[in-house]
């Protein structure tokens, strides 16, 4: 790693959802047993590339709705894709799943151990709700935050690190951002012209999973597959 990338930063601002919460396996360990009980089988394949597609049409007509906000949605578009009866019920049950998603193993001993240098702030396109529901399963590790319902608008729309540059009086030669998704964060991070770190938690997997394709791959400045690579590019 060339040691320039790291001058002057005193800030990690980061993605949440895919990159310190492992959302893949969240929404297939609801999804499954919800399909079981219909009788439909789908592929893991299938539910999470079903489920990108319908956030990418969300993030292109609703972007001003937080993460959390799209997961009911998301379903009754899932189901109406599978031609499967929507459920109200369901659907709000799916948006609270979000509260029991888990953490990738690596994260919490990353981030504590990246929080003793860094601050570390959480920048998603989930609403407060969410954000303290995912920091208590981290273990509370988050030191600010700033969430879609605070700034009216998702990533990758430049207002969200705009708010993070404002909120924390911050300037961008201070921040290392990192995330697992080119289409909210690597690619709006590089185009504000922050330092990036692609948390590339697929990779080797086919696809981009249960994350919308982006238009294009941006190369990052620092590569890594999980957040212990991370903290020992930083720390070691």
């Amino acid at each position: 790693m060339d040691p320039a990338i790291l001058r002057h930063k005193t800030t990690l601002t980061f993605d949440v959802v895919g990159t310190v919460i492992d959302f893949e396996s969240g929404i297939l360990e609801w999804m499954r047993p919800w399909l079981d009980a219909q009788g439909v089988t789908r592929s893991d394949a299938d539910i999470l590339t079903t489920f990108a597609r319908a956030e990418d049409e969300l993030q292109r007509n609703r972007a001003d709705l937080p993460f959390t906000e799209m997961l009911p949605r998301i379903h009754a578009r899932m189901m109406q894709w599978w031609g499967l009866p929507t459920d109200d019920a369901a659907a709000d049950s799916f948006r609270a799943s979000i509260a029991d998603w888990p953490a990738f193993p690596d994260s919490a001993p990353a981030l504590s151990a990246l929080g003793e240098h860094y601050r570390l702030i959480a920048v998603t396109n989930a609403d407060a709700w969410a954000t303290d529901a995912m920091d208590r399963t981290v273990g509370g590790l988050f030191h600010g935050r700033v969430t879609c319902d605070e700034v009216g608008v998702n990533k990758p729309d430049a207002r969200v690190f705009q708010h993070v540059l404002d909120k924390f009086g911050l300037a961008r030669e201070e921040i290392l951002h990192f995330g697992q998704s080119q289409y909210h964060d690597i690619g709006g991070a590089r185009d504000f012209r922050l330092t990036v770190a692609w948390v590339e938690r697929r990779q080797g997997a086919a696809g981009w999973g249960a994350t919308p394709t982006p238009e294009r791959v941006v190369e990052p400045d620092l590569h890594v597959t999980n957040l212990d690579e991370l903290r020992q590019c930083l720390l070691d």
